[in-house]
């Protein structure tokens, strides 16, 4: 058998087209390749970014010896270690620090005491601490009975026509016709619901092992009731004074609300989230509710604020520059993308590839603020120190970047390069001013906790629920930011804001020096 070959002939344009065709696919099984990677790591990969350079890649984009450099760092001293050390206790006597102390002194019972030699009675000459242990109390329930005193005159009971009855002062309920809530049961359930992300149908089963029966039904009403009636009056103070600032971070987040005039359940709607800067003398995270992320809804928040927006690259921010509001974009969110990238490539070729080297330049600018961190500079000092060393890394940074703009721009690094080329103008804000940050992750902590919460309850039944669970994240979160216990500072609001008249409600504020004294960061009372 011959063995024949077969020859076809094609016009150029024809090549062209089938050439075409080949690149088209080729260019597609890569991008292939490369988003199996990138998912296979999300699944199943370390989910800090940290690591992803080898220790050896070497970047000479620029000069590390001159960003890295510190000369107020002390040199190392060098010694030979002929003994093994022993740790020291620092870190131990910090967790220590805020508990309080119960000793527990260990003495020899009383007819032990006698000395082995002569026989004659013992006594106590020393004691020495030999370890600290933590112990757990675990909660407790117990009935509170509010027995009201009456009072009358033994005089007018004798000679008068009439006796006049004065009743005590009884603090009023914190949930209007319960008899079961009371200001520490509910601060507990909000801190489980809105600090642990404990939902209410396991907090139902562990007060049912607690000998407690209370339905997560009645829950979610007292839920509702204590945010509408009570936190609200907080929260709205929160609100006039957010926007006093001139510095604030802002984020969003999506949320399913079930129940909701003229939306479908699988409809998203939003969480929208705003705080305060870091130089701000009274924190604030917060929340509020949208059925939507129209840009609208940060106009309106935000209405009356002029300043700087720590933000993402979402456009609907930069419609807040009509009214006076300079957008500062985060750098954490670029470097996430070109991390991304790195990601689709073997671990074996990640120091070769330009999105190490994008990567690398991120880096760069965030080494450079842990030092003016770790050197304490002023926000003076951070200002110049950012126009001398941080300002040619970005402009370098951005030079690169628009040379790789032909990068495909549907691949991982062509996504990352477009990203920081398009949002320059906004990355490039955060050196106007020596207090702004580098990135808005001040706004994405405190948005944490919603997000992780929302993995467990998954959806708000209606936008009464939606709206009490953002005005209780806004009271948890700032009291985080505060420096408060979020169990003691809702308890503490839960029990003055039945009792107190208008005027007394600044004076329920979580940075006044009362309220800090109270419900500052230690072990809540035990009982």
């Amino acid at each position: 058998m011959r063995n024949e070959s077969l020859t076809v002939t094609i016009s150029k344009t024809e090549y062209d087209a089938l050439k075409a065709k080949i690149d088209e696919l080729e260019a597609l099984n890569d991008w292939y390749a490369e988003q199996l990677r990138l998912a296979k790591h999300r699944q199943f990969g370390a989910s800090s970014e940290k690591e992803l350079l080898p220790d050896q890649l070497v970047f000479e984009c620029f000069n590390e010896a001159e960003v890295f450099q510190n000369a107020a760092l002390k040199e190392p001293d060098f010694e030979e270690v002929t003994f093994k050390r022993r740790k020291t206790a620092g870190k131990r006597d910090e967790l220590y620090k805020n508990l309080p102390t119960e000793q527990v002194v260990h003495e020899l019972p009383e007819n032990e005491q006698i000395c082995p030699e002569c026989g004659g009675g013992l006594h106590a000459c020393g004691h020495s601490v030999l370890r600290r242990e933590v112990t757990i109390i675990p909660a407790q329930v117990k009935a509170v009975e509010h027995v009201q005193t009456v009072y009358s005159c033994r005089n007018c009971e004798k000679n008068a026509e009439s006796v006049p009855m004065i009743k005590a002062d009884v603090p009023a309920p914190v949930i209007k016709n319960s008899g079961v809530a009371s200001p520490s049961l509910v601060a507990y359930i909000l801190s489980n619901k809105y600090g642990l992300a404990l939902p209410l149908y396991r907090q139902e089963q562990e007060f049912k092992r607690m000998g407690l029966d209370i339905s997560r039904q009645t829950m979610a009403n007292w839920v509702i009731y204590a945010a509408l009636t009570h936190f609200k009056i907080i929260t709205d103070i929160f609100k006039a004074e957010i926007i006093k600032n001139d510095i604030l971070h802002a984020d969003e987040s999506t949320v399913q609300v079930l129940r909701e005039n003229g939306r479908k359940a699988q409809q998203k709607s939003y969480e929208w989230m705003y705080h305060t800067g870091r130089d701000s003398q009274k924190p604030i995270a917060l929340f509020e509710y949208k059925p939507t992320r129209k840009a609208q809804n940060a106009l309106d928040f935000l209405n009356g604020f002029s300043g700087y927006l720590h933000c993402d690259g979402y456009a609907g921010y930069k419609k807040l520059e009509d009214q006076g509001v300079t957008v500062v974009e985060c750098w954490a969110h670029a470097r996430r993308k070109f991390a991304d990238a790195l990601k689709t490539v073997p671990k074996k070729d990640r120091g070769n590839t330009k999105s190490a080297i994008g990567l690398k330049y991120c880096d760069a600018l965030f080494a450079l603020e842990r030092k003016y961190d770790d050197e304490g500079l002023t926000y003076a000092e951070r200002f110049k120190r950012r126009q001398l060393e941080s300002k040619p890394v970005a402009d370098e940074f951005f030079v690169w970047a628009e040379s790789m703009i032909k990068v495909p721009p549907k691949t991982p690094l062509g996504i990352a390069v477009n990203y920081a080329v398009n949002q320059k103008r906004w990355l490039m804000n955060f050196l106007l001013d020596g207090r702004l940050e580098l990135s808005n992750n001040r706004a994405e902590r405190s948005i944490r906790p919603f997000t992780v919460g929302r993995k467990n309850w998954l959806f708000s039944t209606s936008t009464d629920g939606a709206d009490a669970s953002s005005i209780v994240y806004s009271i948890v979160e700032t009291a985080y930011a505060n420096g408060l216990v979020p169990y003691l500072y809702l308890k503490f609001l839960l029990e003055k804001l039945p009792n107190v008249s208008p005027d007394k409600y600044t004076e329920l504020l979580p940075w006044m020096p009362k309220v800090k004294a109270s419900c500052s960061a230690r072990v809540a009372e035990s009982g």
